[in-house]
């Protein structure tokens, strides 16, 4: 039967989460512009909407797309709601932050004794911060299939301590379907630990792993991922080398210190618990497997190193994202557990912490910037995108390489038309296909051996590359398209 108290209690969560999400956007807030991960994940969807769109730009999208199952699932929700797919995407960050919450409360719940403790693990989550050197943040201001999977993921560790093996694995093979990669730690480090807190299931596990080697061997040699046990050549390496991230044995020192300083975290912790006799079921186990995670990132560096194409692509280094998770859930101990009050002031301290950092993005380092915004884009790029979107969708577009950090979004992302080059969706897409490496580098040379942005060599450019517009905040003599205040699309024919 519904009665007050049970409203009161919803009303009580509900608040609870709507702060949640608030921290976490304002925290976020300073970070969503440009976001060149945008220039993907829109457009993968897009071409499942419509497979005319993108001609030129096929092989470049599904160089990534055909890793997951993301888009498919996506374009699927836009055509089973009346919702756009901006307004989609909103939802589905609405629910990310929600099964975040929900995953911090699940497993704080399962970690700690006092009732306040698991939201100060939800307020710690709130402090946004970069995993060092791995092109992975804790958050982001805009919707993230990495995100939405880490989210699942998490609450499958909670089902883990929960004994539920059987759901944990099932929302692992949901997340994995939407960001295999980020995934992929996940199923090691849980995988480790049920064979630490399950031993009679060791013989069973060693079995399926070894029924499971000729699969995995067709799927690397055949399958999805054929082609790949290669190593990257010099040309393709020149591509992807300010992608330092993809190559820990260049990082500096600090990234290293700052990504270990989680393991002496990690230890202390669990020592100062087992001495307290406070340690959780298959708390151990989960130790254990973080511990198996670091073992594969020891054995994969030299094969990163020899540029072996698949190691790099993997980017195993992001699975130190969770072991910052792991840290940041004993941290979240010391400061927390114990008393109930101690556990209350420390969510309160948190909390406090996270809305002065987060007011401080919002209102002094990005005051010009909308803590919610459905569209990120800039006024005039956003009417100059609206009539590129009538444009033949064969049409060809050189953008200025810059237009993407000043206005919010790309032009495949919001125009929906094939691009001569976007710099930092490009380049990064570019580790996954030689060929697709190949092109972006010989665009790369062209921009650079010709003044893209004067009349003569825009023209030099549509000749070679077969384009249609030129789209600048810069003026150029060349017969004029379409003009939205600063933005000005021109004609190249």
């Amino acid at each position: 039967m519904f009665n007050g108290t049970k409203a009161l209690n919803i009303a009580r969560w509900t608040l609870l989460l709507v702060v949640f999400i608030v921290l976490c956007t304002m925290n976020s807030a300073g970070y969503r512009y440009g976001a060149s991960d945008q220039a993907f994940y829109l457009p993968v969807v897009y071409r499942q909407l419509d497979p005319s769109l993108f001609p030129r730009d096929r092989a470049l999208i599904d160089a990534q797309g055909r890793l997951t199952l993301y888009d498919n699932v996506v374009a699927t929700l836009a055509r089973a709601t009346p919702l756009s797919l901006p307004h989609l995407f909103f939802a589905l960050y609405v629910l990310t932050l929600t099964l975040l919450f929900m995953a911090a409360l699940r497993t704080g719940a399962c970690w700690y004794r006092a009732r306040w403790a698991p939201l100060a693990l939800a307020a710690a989550l709130t402090l946004r911060h970069g995993i060092a050197k791995t092109g992975a943040n804790t958050l982001e201001g805009y919707f993230h299939p990495r995100e939405l999977a880490f989210a699942i993921a998490l609450i499958a560790v909670a089902m883990f301590l929960m004994r539920r093996d059987g759901r944990a694995a099932s929302l692992l093979a949901v997340a994995a379907a939407l960001h295999p990669t980020a995934t992929a730690w996940f199923v090691v480090w849980l995988t480790v630990a049920t064979a630490v807190a399950r031993p009679r299931w060791r013989g069973a596990m060693l079995a399926a792993g070894a029924a499971g080697i000729l699969p995995a061997v067709w799927i690397v040699t055949r399958g999805p991922l054929a082609g790949r046990l290669v190593t990257m050549d010099p040309a393709w390496l020149a591509v992807i080398a300010d992608k330092d991230y993809l190559f820990p044995l260049s990082w500096p020192l600090d990234a290293w210190l700052t990504n270990l300083i989680t393991v002496p975290i990690i230890v202390l912790g669990w020592r100062a618990r087992r001495r307290a006799g406070l340690l959780v079921e298959r708390e151990t186990a989960l130790v254990v497997g973080a511990f198996g995670l670091l073992a594969v990132f020891l054995c994969w560096l030299p094969f990163d190193a020899a540029h072996l194409a698949l190691a790099v692509q993997l980017q195993v280094s992001r699975m130190f994202w969770l072991l910052d998770l792991l840290a940041t859930m004993y941290l979240v101990w010391m400061l927390a557990d114990g008393t109930n009050r101690r556990a209350a002031v420390a969510a309160l301290l948190l909390t406090v912490a996270s809305t002065a950092r987060g007011a401080y993005i919002c209102f002094v380092q990005f005051p010009d910037r909308p803590i919610f915004a459905l569209d990120l884009q800039h006024r005039d790029w956003r009417d100059a995108m609206a009539w590129a979107r009538q444009t033949p969708a064969s049409s060809g577009w050189l953008a200025d390489p810059l237009h993407a950090t000043r206005y919010g979004s790309s032009v495949r992302a919001a125009a929906q038309r094939d691009v001569f080059l976007e710099r930092l969706k490009d380049t990064a897409l570019a580790m996954y296909d030689r060929d697709v490496a190949m092109r972006v580098a010989d665009r790369e040379h062209a921009l650079s051996s010709v003044a893209w942005d004067s009349p003569q060599g825009a023209r030099d450019l549509a000749r070679r590359y077969d384009l249609d517009y030129l789209v600048t905040d810069r003026v150029v003599q060349l017969p004029v398209a379409f003009r939205a205040g600063a933005i000005t699309i021109y004609h190249l024919r």
